[in-house]
Parts: structure tokens; sequence; C-alpha cells
């Protein structure tokens, strides 16, 4: 089996995948209906669209391989199309030297024909692999070829859509839409796994004063780079969103209160190094927050969690303001 070339681009690629946050997300009917049509048009029992992450595949869409929801990078097909800039067609795997011996061509699911055409974003990355499967060897002809190169123009308009659709113009993070589809796909999960999820609810302090003082241009500069310090101290598998305005959420996926905590002073610590570089007044510029550890008997949905932890950055907000002299 011959290893996949790692494009040059990598990291920037997969960069640009993650910030789609389709990873362990369920299937939807947008990438279904496709996969659906191209099994149907090309009579192939395999239809996937598949993303390629750093080193496993994450398969979005499955038509015809049971239950199967990722496969690793190093063996899989789409490893070798993300490379390329147009089909990579596989007739006969046995005879393919960069396939013969692959796990999936000596055992199941016995893949003798591969067809796979890249998913780009608008900014170039290939994030994915729209790909067609038999356990027969088989060739497209020049018409089926077209036709699998639209199939995969309409999945990566799809991907474009559903990214301006879950993410905030502005800051790039997850919009409360997004928040919202992501957090309960990952709540369920940690609830499943019996894993400790925690929600930090946070309100910029100041921004109003940025606004009126310095121009909402400085202001929108504090969302953005407050957005950055969040995605650096918070993991990837960590969902993080702006609700609008100056409220921000987290949702720590495998994460207990202590934890949380950390988090929330290594942030205090980044606010707190900002001023000096900047120029900003001590006060300028902070946060309120809540944090509030997942429970099954309190919270039935995400929205009770963060209900939660509104409330619960309100009275930190409360507390932190000056108190009237006598």
């Amino acid at each position: 089996m011959t290893p996949s070339p790692v494009p040059i681009d990598d990291a920037a690629r997969v960069r640009a995948l993650r910030r789609l946050q389709l990873l362990d997300t369920p299937p939807e009917e947008r990438f279904d209906r496709l996969t659906r049509l191209a099994k149907r048009l090309f009579d192939v029992p395999i239809a996937l669209v598949n993303l390629v992450d750093a080193h496993r595949v994450w398969i979005k869409s499955n038509q015809g391989l049971a239950d199967a929801v990722e496969a690793p990078r190093d063996v899989a097909f789409c490893s070798h199309a993300i490379v390329g800039d147009d089909l990579l067609l596989v007739p006969d795997a046995t005879r393919d030297v960069r396939f013969a011996d692959n796990p999936f061509v000596t055992g199941a699911p016995d893949v003798r024909f591969y067809a796979g055409c890249p998913l780009r974003l608008p900014n170039g990355h290939t994030v994915g692999v729209l790909c067609l499967l038999d356990r027969e060897p088989r060739t497209l002809d020049d018409e089926q070829r077209s036709l699998l190169r639209d199939l995969a123009g309409m999945a990566e308009q799809e991907l474009v859509s559903l990214q301006l659709a879950t993410t905030d113009p502005l800051t790039g993070l997850s919009n409360r839409r997004g928040f919202e589809l992501l957090s309960r796909y990952a709540l369920a999960t940690c609830r499943r796994l019996r894993r400790p999820v925690t929600a930090l609810f946070f309100d910029l302090d100041g921004l109003k004063q940025v606004n009126d003082t310095r121009g909402h241009a400085e202001g929108d500069r504090v969302l953005v780079e407050f957005a950055s310090m969040l995605r650096t101290v918070h993991r990837e598998s960590d969902v993080v969103g702006r609700f609008g305005g100056d409220e921000f959420v987290v949702l720590l996926t495998g994460a207990d209160a202590d934890s949380a905590a950390t988090c929330v002073r290594r942030l205090e610590a980044m606010v707190e190094a900002r001023r000096p570089t900047t120029g900003a007044p001590s006060g300028t510029f902070g946060f309120s927050v809540g944090a509030v550890a997942y429970s099954p008997q309190r919270h039935d949905s995400i929205e009770a969690l963060l209900a939660e932890a509104d409330a619960a950055m309100y009275e930190h907000k409360v507390s932190r303001r000056p108190r009237a002299s006598a």
C-alpha cells in the first residue's frame, strides 16, 4: 500500500475544515440527498461525502456502509483524492499498486472501484471528497465524470451555504444557530458517554464605552480579539460561539467545573496582558462570566443549560459593579 502524499498546506487545510464545524456532527439531509442521488445515478452500492481531518476521515453522509462514521486517514482512498486537482479514478483497486493491499480492498467493504471528486472551499482548500465505491471493477465515461463533478459542485455549494448560515461574519465563530446545532450533538454525545460538560456564558464589560469613545471599528477589533482568545484557550473539541452583540458562549466537552475555572483564569490573564500593548486603560475591557456544569436532573436541553449560565453571568456582573458610597 502506497502512503498518500500530504498536501503542503495540510495544516491550513485542516484548520479550514474545522472552522466549518462539521466534524463529529450527525448526518444532514443537504448532503444525504446528494449521496442518495449519486448512488442511484451511478448504480453503485456505496456513495459518501467524506471530510478529511488531520488523522481520520469523518463520513458526513453515508449511503451503503452500514453504521460507519469514520476511518483512519492513512488507509482512506480519499486521502489520495484530496491532493489532486480533479477526479481520482481507480477502476480496479486490486490492480493498483497504491491500493492492492489496502485493508478496505483485502477485507470489508471489499472495494474494487473508487471514484472521488475533491470538495473545495472558496479559499482553495480541499476539505473533503464526494466518492463512489463498488465491489466490482468498472470505470466512468466522460459524461459520467462530468456528472460526478456537477454533484461535487453541489456539495461545495452546501458547504458554503452552511458556513454562511452558521458562522458569525465578524469573528468567524459559530453564530447562535451554529452553536446550538453543534452543542446539542456534543451534549448528547457526552451524556451518552457519561462525560462531564460545562457551559460558559461571557459578556464583555466596557464594550459600549469603547464604541462611544474610540468608535465602532475599535469595538469590532475588541470582539475579534476576544474571539481569538477564546479559540486559543479552548480545545478543538469545545464548541465556541458568539450569540450576538457582546455575548459569547462556550460548551466545554469532557470538562468539569475545575477545568472550566482554569480556562477562565487563562482568559483573564490574556485580557490583562493585552492592556499595556494596546494602551487601553485599566478597566476599559474585561468580561463577566457564568459557569454551570451540566446536570441531567436540572437541564433537559442545551437551552436550559445556557439559561442557567446566563443567569450566573449576570450575578457575576452585578457583584463586580462598584458600590455606591453611603
